[in-house]
């Protein structure tokens, strides 16, 4: 049976808070991604310009400025299924054209200190 959070249009939500800032309305996936548009809200604002460092950060293999990104986002944000359960763990990606990227899992990731 096919996971329903990964069915095309269902919504996955970001959150800083209690306050919805992001709708992203899965478009497929190519495992272990899961692609979306996004619709951005009222206090998405504020992270664009820590999604944009992200994104240069990938593009230019600094592999530890794209860690220290993801740190930053995940400090700050939260995103729930389509059911609105809490995801344990993701690695989200936004883009500048409208779309978005990410990778989860039911439980945190393992981390090394």
């Amino acid at each position: 049976m096919a996971n329903p959070n990964l069915t095309a249009g269902s919504i996955w939500r970001l959150h800083h808070g209690d306050r919805e800032i992001a709708r992203l309305s899965v478009t497929g996936t190519d495992m272990p991604w899961t692609h979306a548009v996004a619709e951005t809200l009222p206090g998405f604002e504020e992270f664009r310009a820590l999604f944009a460092e992200q994104e240069r950060a990938v593009d230019e293999e600094d592999w530890e400025r794209a860690d220290a990104c993801y740190t930053r986002i995940r400090s700050a944000l939260t995103m729930t299924f389509p059911d609105g359960s809490p995801v344990a763990e993701f690695m989200l990606h936004l883009h500048d054209d409208g779309t978005a990227g990410w990778r989860w899992h039911n439980e945190p990731f393992d981390t090394v200190d």
